[in-house]
């Protein structure tokens, strides 16, 4: 399964919910690769990796027709590999343009890698331009974090319609898998008022786990670790672990064993 994490608001933790997810499913016993599409790099430097130093990126996957079997890093975590990005990704949506089949270059520089992972998530930028077009045209489902705070449903429309048009001309299958409440701070109404809302709007998409506000998450991006490496026991670490387990029946009804 290729699972695309995004939003096109930022600070929504998306990376901290691609990172941590695929931490514990690599934990669980998955073959897991975390493909970082976003300029910004969180997801290649929340593990640990510097991208100064980095040889092949999602950069040459798209623009260069590498393979993301050639780029893939290990992990500190067994199970967990990583195609990191690097500081070109920022011109690949205006390179991108002039390619032929410009919304597919990430599928095709997916496909050789497919069979050596049970699981892929594609960490996308914060907006809706190409490379996040990239990662929806080469997933099976869109996972979605919506953080519980005010303005939470606001551009959500257009980022349904976005899945919808994808669906509807590049890639038939996709669809919006999970949405996952994030920054959740159960001393407010607020937060309440924001879970009840998306449950509303959203359903049964909306995971049963929520991953509440938390400082020791927010820190250990700047270590280089999943939080399960950084602080195990933290209130952050036992939602995503809670997460992964909720998670497990969807990847097996998938084919994928967990």
């Amino acid at each position: 399964m290729v699972l695309c994490v995004v939003n096109q608001k930022g600070g929504v933790g998306k990376t901290t919910t691609a990172i941590n997810l695929g931490a514990y499913l690599a934990r669980q016993g998955l073959r897991v690769l975390l493909v970082d599409l976003d300029p910004q790099g969180n997801a290649t430097t929340g593990l640990g990796v510097n991208r100064g130093y980095v040889r092949l990126s999602t950069y040459e996957c798209l623009i260069d027709g590498r393979s993301v079997r050639e780029a893939a890093l290990p992990t500190e975590l067994d199970g967990l590999d990583l195609v990191p990005s690097s500081p070109d990704l920022a011109g690949a949506e205006v390179e991108l343009v002039e390619q032929q089949g410009r919304e597919r270059r990430l599928k095709e520089a997916l496909a050789p890698a497919l069979s050596r992972y049970d699981l892929v998530l594609v960490d996308c930028p914060p907006s809706l331009g190409l490379l996040t077009v990239n990662g929806l045209v080469a997933a099976d489902e869109a996972l979605v974090p919506i953080q519980c705070e005010f303005y939470a449903l606001d551009g959500i429309a257009q980022l349904v319609r976005t899945v919808d048009l994808v669906a509807q001309t590049l890639n038939p299958r996709l669809r919006i898998g999970a949405v996952v409440l994030t920054m959740y701070d159960g001393r407010t109404n607020l937060s309440d008022q924001v879970a009840a809302e998306v449950r509303a709007h959203f359903g049964d998409l909306v995971t049963r786990t929520v991953i509440p506000r938390s400082v020791r998450l927010a820190e250990a991006p700047s270590h280089g670790k999943p939080i399960m490496l950084y602080d195990p026991h933290s209130k952050g670490a036992r939602a995503y672990e809670e997460l992964a387990r909720e998670f497990a029946p969807k990847l097996a009804r998938s084919g994928r064993a967990v």
